[in-house]
């Protein structure tokens, strides 16, 4: 892919971050540290379009989803998790005695 400079101004956190980050080995420098992080910037947009798009159809074709829909799922989104965190500490704890 090809490159250009470009000169951009970002907040000094920022920039501290970025050195650190190529301090610890986590990248080449501070730019490529920049690029993974507008590249991951720029699927987050993508993986969101693609969500809001078929949020969009779904509505077209079902009707418009409430708020007590989506609270309705929330509510049953934390209740799986609870029993799965069960589930797995129980099938933890059997591992340990039988080792």
């Amino acid at each position: 892919m090809t490159k250009r400079r470009i000169t951009v101004t970002i907040d000094e956190d920022l920039l501290e971050a970025a050195s650190a980050a190529v301090s610890a080995g986590e990248a080449s420098s501070v730019s490529a540290w920049i690029n993974e992080a507008l590249s991951d910037k720029c699927e987050q947009r993508r993986l969101l379009d693609a969500l809001g798009e078929a949020i969009a159809d779904y509505e077209a074709e079902f009707g418009k989803i409430t708020l007590e829909q989506v609270e309705e799922r929330r509510r049953l989104d934390r209740e799986e998790a609870e029993q799965f965190r069960i589930e797995w500490q129980q099938r933890r704890a059997e591992r340990e005695l039988g080792a």
